[in-house]
């Protein structure tokens, strides 16, 4: 059974390095593994000027008031940590300028993140930007880290690799892409396929119930895709929504096709539940095979389908939520603004994420079918002579799976 799994990942690490070739070889110099590149002008970069310093004392606290909100204020004193200015002590203000979170006072002790700057005197300033979380979030990973293997085993442990794959994916291939002016559709199509593959092999194996819910990614991604650009056509999205847009277009030397960003960002936002719906939907499928395999085809389809209509409806559901939440504070905008909800559709920055919802959902919903005759094929072909199904793994990775 341990020959077999490795021969299994074995063959998925081939599947998954011809995949690139046969990308690489379609197109020709698009596939290049690289980070981002900085801009020319990295003054205007988000934290390029920011360095990491440690507080040494509190000088003075007192109430100030800024416009109508009355805050607390404190004078440190900091010691910069890293750059040209390492070791230098420097006098920071927080809540003099700008309004502070109520309740986060700075304490002796503290790291935060300084931005430096030189008057026409040639004195350096230095403003507070934000704190420094590097220490919280490896507790948090650190946390996650153990728990998923604790509840997962192995399965956490590849599922944790096959998320630093998607990562790897994202910064290493996706936005190196999208910023040397190559087509942003095509590149998340062809990255969101082959992070979403490698993850599935890496986590379920090489068997025939992975293979259909690749197969069923790659159905579901082709027709958002198809969706997405219909539908961004149609509601005459322009990408230019937001200043972030203005923003990469300063910075990128107008190379990056904004519309087509909007796009990509479509189809990267929904793989993380498309990813869940295929696999459950492709194990239904040969959960249900396993228990009779002689079950006619219509029928594994159809009882399949039962499962797979309440699982798309509270996906559905999760993804508007993840996006409404993530909105709340434009909601709250508008609440106050008082404006009608009409001429507030139709604001470009709210049409995008209307349309990124809605497109979304409809290559969630139809991921469902999709994964699900495929599946039901290759369940039931998996009894099947031929030299093929030999290569192709058991049916699953259970302890209970068909073997050929």
């Amino acid at each position: 059974m341990k020959t077999n799994r490795l021969l299994f990942t074995v063959l998925a690490i081939v599947v998954v390095l011809l995949f690139l070739g046969v990308i690489r070889f379609l197109f020709p110099g698009s596939f290049q593994f690289q980070p981002a590149q900085p801009a020319d002008n990295p003054s205007l970069g988000f934290g390029s000027e920011a360095v990491r310093g440690e507080i040494t004392a509190i000088l003075e606290e007192g109430q100030i008031q800024l416009g109508e909100v009355d805050q607390q204020y404190q004078v440190l004193r900091v010691v910069v940590l890293e750059g040209d200015l390492e070791g230098v002590e420097l006098v920071v203000e927080y809540g003099k300028q700008q309004i502070r979170p109520e309740g986060l006072s700075l304490r002796p002790g503290d790291r935060v993140f300084l931005t430096l700057s030189t008057t026409q005197d040639n004195i350096i300033q230095a403003r507070f930007q934000d704190f420094e979380r590097t220490g919280p979030l490896l507790v948090l990973f650190g946390t996650f880290v153990v728990f998923s293997v604790l509840i997962s085993g192995w399965k956490g442990v590849r599922g944790l690799l096959g998320m630093g794959i998607s990562i790897g994916v994202i910064i290493y291939y996706i936005i190196p892409q999208i910023l040397n002016g190559k087509d942003p559709v095509l590149i998340s199509v062809t990255g969101a396929f082959f992070l979403l593959a490698a993850t599935l092999y890496l986590v379920y194996g090489w068997t025939l119930k992975t293979h259909a819910a690749v197969l069923g990614t790659l159905s579901a991604l082709v027709l958002t895709a198809l969706l997405a650009h219909f539908f961004v056509d149609l509601t005459r999205l322009t990408g230019f929504g937001n200043e972030d847009a203005l923003f990469l277009m300063q910075q990128s030397s107008g190379r990056i096709n904004m519309q087509g960003l909007v796009l990509g960002g479509m189809l990267i936002g929904a793989l993380g539940v498309l990813d869940d719906l295929v696999i459950t939907q492709a194990s239904v499928v040969f959960e249900l095979w396993s228990l009779d395999p002689e079950i006619p085809l219509m029928d594994l389809f159809k009882r399949s389908m039962r499962v797979g209509q309440d699982h798309v409806a509270a996906t559905v559901n999760t993804l508007v939520l993840a996006y409404a939440g993530a909105a709340l504070p434009m909601f709250l905008l508008f609440s106050i603004s008082g404006a009608r909800i009409g001429y507030l559709l139709n604001l470009e920055y709210v049409a995008e994420e209307v349309v990124r919802t809605m497109v979304g959902s409809l290559g969630l919903i139809a991921a469902v079918p999709f994964t699900t005759i495929l599946a039901s094929l290759v369940a039931k072909r998996s009894t099947g002579e031929g030299a093929i199904w030999k290569y192709l793994g058991p049916a699953t990775s259970g302890r209970g799976g068909h073997h050929h």
